[in-house]
């Protein structure tokens, strides 16, 4: 047996469960020979193996966009390359009823009014658009309004899939439509309204520009990679460990470490092989586990820093927090986009292609996701398969995988990126859809409805949004809108405002 294997896996028992190896002596043969729940679960084992533990981010990335196995990259689910929906894993609110994305399109016509009805320049963007349903209601219904949809000039999808790619140009372009290729992503027209659609694979591969944006993202945020992290206690008389980072051990100067060592620290919790699964094959247990971080890292000395929010909870011990850097790196792009900002020459924009400032705010920014409106995430990792909740170290590549949205921390991410824009809510689903008029335009639909079961359907598919019971939809899930700066003069609509 190769000796190097040996030592790495009695490495990785250590991490993964609490008893000494000498009570199951079982080598990297044993994990090579294990039968695999999925490949991906396989691939990123080997990960680990060479590696050691990988951050609950790394893990997320690999289980949702990993080319070869990810849940969104490829048809890994059980019902095929369905995923949303009925026969897929979950249902989104555009799934449940038109009615919900007809709403956000008039969400959008409020605010193209309130900002002066631009006649061109007119921009929408969407990020994570699913199967395109959100997009074709909207779009759909902006055809009554020629006004607002003459001035639309481009619509951008950001989508990481191929495959979902293709279903979402089924629907918005039509079956027969082929795509171009273009330098950027790919290229159709909107069979709704004659303009172009972009498909892009990253949102900073579209230019700032002194456009009119109006940006969509459905449930996208929860899907974001997360990092967690844990205070813990300075142990009694214990010098400070080196920080851990990926070229290797730092080691602090006397005074830091001594300070280091005196205060509580933040210990980012790392995703780590399970050994009852892995070397005692127990066919119940999931393939990983969350274990602690022995030593500072990068990470823990880092994000934890972004927010007094979570400042104020690192003295106290135990206290746990989820942080997700990508999600504050998307709203300070959506900031920017409809807010503008300064370019500082002597500072090399990293998030950006900048090709000119934005002569003033406009556009605007609805962010619909489930989440915390004012405490910090913490315990929040789920995997959803088959309409039913398992755990997210089951199934790597054939569930979804989500965390709580930190509504409070997207608000300040916008911000500090751009002065030009103001963050209005979180509101309840629920608040946002009745202000909208779900109840009005469900019974404009069912006026013309006669037959018994279908008008049951129409009439619990909006309650289902509403539902403000301790699970319910119109509770869990919340709005948030990021518009133009107005020295809080005017509230948009769904968010304590008139159309005007």
């Amino acid at each position: 047996m190769n000796h190097g294997l040996r030592r790495g896996t009695q490495h990785i028992a250590k991490q993964c469960c609490r008893h000494a190896l000498s009570t199951q002596r079982r080598y990297a043969s044993d994990i090579v020979k294990k039968e695999w729940s999925t490949p991906l679960a396989k691939t990123i084992a080997n990960v680990i193996r060479t590696t050691g533990p990988i951050s609950i981010a790394s893990y997320m990335r690999e289980l949702l966009t990993n080319p070869s196995g990810g849940y969104y990259t490829t048809a890994s689910s059980q019902s095929g390359s369905e995923i949303f929906g009925k026969k897929g894993d979950f249902i989104t609110s555009p799934e449940i009823t038109q009615v919900f994305g007809e709403l956000v399109g008039l969400w959008a016509i409020t605010e193209w009014m309130a900002q002066g009805r631009p006649k061109s320049g007119v921009e929408f963007i969407e990020v994570g658009p699913g199967k395109g349903t959100l997009m074709d209601d909207i779009l759909r219904t902006l055809r009554n309004f020629k006004a607002f949809s003459s001035s639309i000039e481009g619509i951008y999808l950001v989508e990481a899939s191929a495959e979902l790619r293709e279903t979402q140009k089924n629907l918005l372009c039509g079956s027969d439509a082929v795509l171009e290729e273009i330098d950027i992503g790919h290229q159709g027209v909107s069979k709704h309204l004659g303009v172009p659609i972009t498909w892009v694979e990253d949102i900073r591969l579209l230019s700032y520009s002194g456009k009119t944006p109006f940006i969509f993202a459905h449930e996208f945020f929860d899907a974001l990679p997360i990092h967690a992290f844990e205070s813990v206690e300075p142990a009694p008389d214990a010098e400070a460990q080196p920080i851990m980072t990926p070229t290797g051990p730092i080691h602090m100067n006397k005074t830091a470490a001594q300070r280091h060592a005196s205060t509580p620290q933040w210990r980012e919790l790392m995703v780590a092989l399970n050994a009852k699964s892995v070397l005692e094959d127990k066919k119940d247990e999931p393939e990983f586990q969350l274990v602690r971080a022995k030593a500072s890292n990068a990470s823990s000395l880092v994000y934890p820093e972004a927010s007094e929010r979570y400042k104020s909870l690192k003295s106290q011990p135990g206290s746990v927090i989820e942080i997700s850097p990508e999600s504050r790196l998307y709203m300070n792009d959506f900031a920017r986009r409809i807010g503008g900002f300064t370019v500082d020459p002597k500072k090399k924009m990293v998030w950006a292609k900048v090709t000119a400032d934005k002569p003033r705010p406009q556009g605007a920014a609805l962010i619909l996701d489930y989440g915390t409106s004012a405490t910090v995430p913490m315990n929040s990792l789920r995997g959803i398969r088959q309409h039913a909740k398992v755990s997210p170290f089951s199934f790597p590549g054939q569930a979804d995988v989500s965390a709580d949205v930190d509504f409070t921390s997207l608000a300040e991410a916008a911000i500090e990126a751009s002065d030009g824009v103001e963050v209005h809510g979180p509101v309840d689903q629920a608040d946002f859809l009745r202000s909208m008029g779900i109840a009005e335009r469900a019974e404009q639909l069912l006026k013309d409805v006669k037959d018994e079961n279908e008008r049951k359907v129409i009439e619990s598919a909006w309650k289902r949004l509403v539902d403000r019971g301790p699970n319910g939809m119109g509770k869990l899930y919340k709005a948030l809108a990021v518009v133009p700066e107005n020295n809080g003069r005017r509230r948009p609509v769904g968010f304590g405002g008139g159309v005007v």
